[in-house]
């Protein structure tokens, strides 16, 4: 896979195909466009070609974002010479297929999060990663939100004991996209597609960045979810990220929850709180997350994405209290190779991010984070939640 070079010609081509091109597809392509002009990279990616049902429209996607060659089965993108690395960006309803495919035909993998729609479909995606692993190839799951520089930040300040024993940790990931009552029945509110609601499209992003500052996972939950709008708008125009088309004439159910609320007990017995919810409105992608611990607190909130603040507990208490800490300085993660300090990131540099993450793996033959088996933690605890829910929030352990 992937050509050779001579001596001295540079870093070897990493060739990356990726299957879907909406809302995520543009985010990582972006990422996979970008990498290579900002980091130092042992490898050198190529956007060698993306995958879409729709010829016409993969076509102008590839022209769009930067792909070299557009298909329209993701089998045959598997099955190409130039692809190293099949990244996938669908409905988590064929994840599963595509990557076990793809690891099975000597392709490096990133995968979207959540990692399936159910426990066995992920399972099934660690069992094939764990025997690719052994040949040579890697396989990621796409959490872009410990990429932010203020939460690999507040990551190594765990780490370092700036917290002491961990206490609380709570968690709300709140939007409004949902709030009207006509928006049409797009893929996401269909659970043959989606598999969750808001449980997995925002809860898995609140899980997993819990378990990744705490440094522990959970192991219990006590859940409820709520449909709000039960039925919708059938979806006659285009469905594109967040926003769809006009609704037809007629109306059909929605099967997935619209919001999740759930306290859990981690492993060290901290307690942890989450909220998620597409029905919160002025809330437009507001994920914000609080740890405290013996000996200090820290927060962080997406929508203040350069910031972290940080109480430290040890400090006298006629002085102390939260201060800000503007995570833009070149010691901080990330920032060695981006602006002067002050100059702030975004979203979409959290896929820049990720990418450089994965192309270091893969150069390295280390097993990238977070791997399959972390996407498969979260699943677990994402079921956890449903099954507590249906049981009249009843305390239900989560399988190690």
């Amino acid at each position: 896979m992937g050509t050779t070079q001579e001596p001295g010609a540079g870093p070897r081509p990493l060739g990356v195909g990726m299957v879907g091109y909406a809302f995520m597809g543009a985010a990582h392509s972006q990422g996979w466009r970008t990498v290579g002009r900002v980091f130092d990279l042992p490898l050198r990616p190529v956007l060698a070609a993306v995958c879409g049902r729709d010829g016409q429209a993969v076509r102008a996607a590839a022209d769009r974002l930067g792909w070299a060659a557009a298909e329209t089965d993701w089998r045959a993108l598997i099955a190409r010479d130039d692809v190293d690395v099949v990244d996938i960006c669908t409905p988590g309803d064929s994840h599963a297929e595509i990557a076990v495919a793809a690891l099975e035909a000597g392709k490096h993998v990133l995968c979207e999060k959540p990692l399936a729609n159910t426990v066995d479909e992920a399972e099934a995606m660690v069992e094939a990663s764990e025997r690719a692993h052994a040949r040579g190839q890697l396989a990621m799951t796409g959490f872009n939100y410990r990429r932010v520089p203020a939460t690999a930040l507040a990551r190594r300040m765990v780490e370092e004991g700036r917290l002491g024993a961990l206490r609380h940790v709570r968690v709300s990931y709140l939007q409004d996209w949902l709030v009207d009552p006509d928006f049409p029945l797009t893929w996401r509110l269909k659970k043959e597609y989606a598999g969750s609601g808001a449980l997995g499209d925002l809860g898995a992003h609140a899980v997993d960045l819990a378990q990744f500052l705490a440094g522990e996972p959970l192991v219990g939950v006590s859940a409820l979810t709520e449909t709000f709008v039960r039925e919708r708008p059938i979806l006659e125009g285009a469905s594109a990220g967040l926003a769809a088309g006009g609704g037809g004439t007629g109306r059909g159910p929605v099967t997935v929850d619209d919001a999740a609320l759930f306290t859990a007990r981690f492993a060290s017995g901290a307690l942890g709180s989450f909220e998620a919810t597409r029905f919160a409105s002025g809330r437009k992608n507001a994920l914000r997350i609080e740890l405290n611990g013996e000996k200090g607190s820290l927060a962080f909130d997406l929508e203040r994405l350069n910031e972290l603040s940080f109480h430290d507990h040890t400090e006298p208490g006629v002085s102390a209290g939260f201060r800000r800490i503007l995570v833009t300085e070149p010691g901080h993660p990330y920032l060695e190779a981006w602006w002067p300090p002050g100059h702030g990131l975004g979203y979409e540099h959290t896929f820049v991010h990720q990418a450089r993450d994965l192309i270091h793996a893969i150069a390295a033959g280390r097993q990238p984070e977070p791997s399959f088996a972390e996407g498969l933690r979260v699943q677990r605890v994402l079921a956890a939640v449903e099954e507590s829910a249906l049981k009249n929030s009843v305390y239900t352990p989560i399988p190690v």
